[in-house]
């Protein structure tokens, strides 16, 4: 029997505008190691096969030096450059996968609590529907505004997810789904559509539905400082 092979694409290619500082957020340290770190390091002991990180043209060095080298991640198969937006990024790293992969995770550098639990119920929620997403329920009551600000509607809680990364997709789907976005990426801006996640661009380009995946409230993505110090929590307890 075939044995079913893997990727992870990790994104480390974000600015980070919000974090103030001139420090890319990524490779900002948590308890003496880059956000980055951490993971990488999960992935690495996951059943993910490959890693391709894609990062900054400037920072592939560096990643290669003090990322893959110092840490010894030997999973991390590719270090690439990303592109402007994350989608362009994405792309990117689905173009380096030359080698055998029949699914692919795709998961936010700036996410370091992911874990290998998670990891593994999306595997294998993935292998029955082709794209799955990993997110929590809210706890809080959401509302819906109108474009003057005012209340529009109140979404079913029950109904409403955040949605977290990573992100993982039958890689033929992903790709052509990457491909359809690259290509009509001008219309999409013409008509004020904006991509957020990967899901979306499934939803929007492939006729395939999405599978929502546990993760877990932990697994922040440091955005603001407030978001470093509440890991640092995180990893004490």
């Amino acid at each position: 029997m075939k044995r079913i092979k893997t990727t992870a694409i990790v994104l480390a290619a974000g600015q980070g505008k919000r974090m103030n500082s001139t420090v890319q957020k990524q490779y900002l340290l948590i308890k003496n190691k880059p956000v980055l770190y951490y993971s990488l390091k999960c992935f690495e002991e996951s059943m993910v096969d490959d890693i391709v990180l894609v990062t900054g043209e400037a920072e592939i060095d560096f990643c290669q030096k003090q990322i893959v080298e110092k840490y010894g991640f030997s999973k991390i198969r590719m270090v690439t450059a990303g592109g402007k937006e994350r989608y362009h990024s994405v792309a990117c790293g689905l173009l380096a996968i030359k080698w055998e992969c029949d699914f692919v995770f795709i998961h936010d550098g700036a996410r370091p609590f992911v874990d290998c639990d998670m990891i593994e119920r999306a595997f294998l929620t993935v292998q029955k529907t082709s794209a799955c997403v990993v997110g929590m329920p809210v706890k809080d009551t959401i509302k819906l505004a109108d474009q003057n600000g005012y209340v529009e509607s109140t979404p079913n809680r029950s109904l409403v997810w955040q949605i977290q990364t990573p992100q993982v997709f039958e890689k033929n789907l992903i790709t052509a789904a990457y491909e359809k976005l690259i290509a009509t990426e001008e219309s999409l801006k013409a008509d004020n559509i904006v991509i957020t996640d990967d899901a979306m661009v499934v939803e929007h380009f492939m006729n395939v539905p999405i599978k929502l995946v546990e993760g877990s409230y932990k697994n922040i993505k440091i955005t603001t400082p407030e978001d470093l110090k509440t890991a640092e929590n995180l990893l004490d307890s």
